[in-house]
């Protein structure tokens, strides 16, 4: 299926949409949104709209990521890739792999978690306080008095640091494609 013909204004477009659709969802969500949820919203409003928003944005970057990928293999057939252009699908490849582990493992892993986690906070009269860092005190008291929350709370801790590596891994990785792209523009 791969081809040395140049690609069609089409295909270039599509994949520049790809790209830099992915690149503003990863920015939007991690940076943008996470932070203005966090201080306006009560826990678990902002756990049940992540819960909802955080799997629909993994599945539809990792569906971004394997259509770069793809797209730009095609173009790039395997015999004549140069070492720029093989680190340039090692990125995309990259970029899809870790996308997809995130997507189908890690971020439903903590949406799950979450969910458990609200049930219990709620029988404890918690949940409804404004911002995540706010009245600590009565969370460090459930985990101390709850195992089942304790456990949660580790769980959710490590599922959501393996999330944030892997988001962080795929917004390098779409930074340095946009990067190449950059650098291979004729005009702009």
């Amino acid at each position: 299926m791969a081809t040395d013909q140049e690609p069609t204004y089409t295909v270039k477009l599509l994949q520049l949409l790809l790209l830099s659709t992915y690149w503003g969802m990863q920015i939007w969500v991690t940076f943008i949104s996470s932070f203005i949820m966090d201080h306006n919203l009560n826990r678990h409003t902002y756990g049940f709209i992540q819960s909802r928003l955080v799997p629909f944005y993994l599945h539809l970057g990792s569906a971004c990521a394997f259509f770069n990928l793809t797209i730009y293999a095609v173009y790039h057939p395997r015999d004549i890739l140069d070492d720029r252009e093989s680190f340039q699908i090692f990125i995309f490849f990259v970029s899809v792999t870790v996308a997809a582990v995130n997507a189908q493992w890690f971020g439903q892993m903590t949406s799950e978690i979450m969910a458990d986690m609200h049930l219990i906070e709620q029988t404890c009269g918690l949940g409804q306080d404004i911002g995540l860092s706010s009245n600590r005190e009565a969370y460090a008291k459930l985990c101390e008095l709850d195992v089942k929350y304790r456990h949660l709370s580790r769980r959710l801790w490590l599922y959501r640091l393996l999330s944030s590596l892997c988001n962080l891994c795929c917004i390098g990785c779409n930074f340095y494609s946009l990067s190449y792209m950059a650098e291979n523009l004729v005009k702009l």
